[in-house]
């Protein structure tokens, strides 16, 4: 309901020539993210569903743990990260961004190394199969 009010309040905004960019991306960014997000787990479940061969969990592990890194990130309020050097309160926030930043490239670099295992091994899933870990990983990522 509050996405409908703030959309009321754009075109009215517009109507006086007073919108502003900023504005409009605050609206629509979580609409397009999530869309993105869905986006990265619709190229999995295609993979997953037009595989022919049965493909292990080790496959799923990259997308479950670029979900959890895009999960660490947006836990963290842009208002929370700033520089000051004699506070002691933010090295836990610190910390956290760390080990999202580590978990998603590490999620990043496992969907890169299924692709390759992917594309070495005749008997296992298909191209497209580690193709398509690499675009979740990609696509659960981008914010």
């Amino acid at each position: 309901m509050e996405f409908l009010f703030s959309i009321i309040g754009l075109i009215s905004k517009k109507k006086n020539n007073q919108m502003d960019l900023g504005e409009l991306w605050a609206i629509f960014s979580p609409g397009v993210a999530g869309a993105v997000f869905g986006a990265g787990w619709w190229f999995w479940v295609d993979a997953v569903v037009c595989s022919s061969v049965n493909i292990s969990f080790v496959h799923y592990l990259p997308g479950i743990f670029a979900s959890i890194a895009a999960l660490m990130f947006n836990c963290v309020r842009k208002d929370d990260i700033d520089y000051s050097p004699y506070d002691e309160g933010e090295w836990r926030l610190k910390l956290w961004l760390f080990l999202a930043y580590v978990v998603s490239f590490v999620s990043l670099a496992a969907s890169v190394g299924l692709l390759m295992q992917d594309s070495l091994v005749t008997s296992g899933p298909s191209l497209w199969t580690g193709t398509a870990g690499v675009l979740q990983c990609v696509f659960v990522l981008i914010r």
